[in-house]
């Protein structure tokens, strides 16, 4: 062989690695499939597959009223609380951004805690709270304000209060990130300029922090959208929600296509409000 030969000949091609990012999370991607990908898709395919094969789970699912109601309620329930805690988490964000650090570690701590505290004993909580003679009813009626219990259990009033309480943590802290990052200058500059408090808020902070709004919306709306316990024990059955609707499907109906449909319906639902949000928003891409 010519030198000339010698020079061509391929050399033994190398095996691949991965990258080392990507090798040490692959245990975590292997397990993820496993427990939760895997799952999913099969239940997905049993909405095609059972009875027989074809659309006619879905074809059930969007021809039933009773099921159309129990999709309508659940958008309901998810909006009501997503702007409730809106409402209601903005300034306590802010508080925790401007307050002194003493009362300002205090009020996180409540708040952290309320997210450790067991989800069940909460909603058992809000349940004696809320019931005709619980605390709230009595309370009123003490003050003269009623003169008989208001229904705040077993309908859309208890699960949009004891979902609002669960989910305030989830609107709360990405808000707090968002403010705690303004520069206070922006609102010194505002006063400067001639702006009121109530243009400083509108045209200043609420831009600064559409994206922590937008973060802490989706989040909520999205968990409101899966929730179970608090719809189930707060709610009652006239009121049900998507996620007990295919708990009931599974359990006592034993009807896995028809679950497996609803299920699919839920997921596409929440996979398009990301989308849609992350298209304007852009979450993890650099603002100018």
């Amino acid at each position: 062989m010519t030198l000339s030969h010698a020079a061509h000949v391929p050399s033994p091609a190398r095996p691949r690695r991965l990258p080392a990012g990507l090798a040490a999370v692959t245990p975590a991607f292997a397990l993820v499939a496993v427990v939760f990908v895997l799952p999913v898709l099969a239940l997905l395919l049993r909405s095609v597959l059972e009875p027989e094969p074809g659309l006619q789970n879905y074809a059930a699912f969007f021809a039933s009223t009773t099921y159309l109601k129990v999709l309508g309620n659940t958008f309901l329930v998810a909006a009501t609380v997503t702007v409730a805690t809106v409402l209601l988490g903005f300034p306590v964000a802010w508080f925790l951004a401007i307050a002194p650090g003493f009362w300002s570690r205090l009020l996180f701590a409540v708040v952290i805690l309320s997210m450790w505290t067991n989800l069940l004993a909460r909603t058992y909580a809000w349940m004696v709270l809320l019931q005709r003679t619980g605390l709230i009813n009595r309370t009123l009626m003490n003050l003269g304000l009623i003169s008989e219990p208001l229904p705040l259990i077993n309908n859309l009033v208890g699960v949009t209060i004891g979902m609002t309480y669960i989910m305030l943590p989830f609107m709360i802290l990405p808000l707090h990130a968002t403010i705690r990052s303004i520069d206070p200058s922006v609102f010194q500059a505002a006063s400067l300029c001639g702006a009121s408090r109530w243009q400083a808020f509108t045209r200043v902070m609420l831009p600064l922090t559409a994206t922590g709004i937008a973060a802490g919306a989706l989040m909520v709306f999205v968990m409101s959208l899966g929730y179970f316990i608090t719809p189930a024990l707060l709610g009652g059955t006239s009121n049900m929600m998507l996620a007990e609707l295919i708990a009931q499907l599974v359990q006592s109906l034993l009807d896995w296509g028809l679950a497996g449909a609803a299920a699919l319906v839920l997921l596409v639902v929440t996979l398009a409000i990301y989308a849609v949000q992350l298209r304007f928003f852009g979450f993890g891409q650099a603002r100018s």
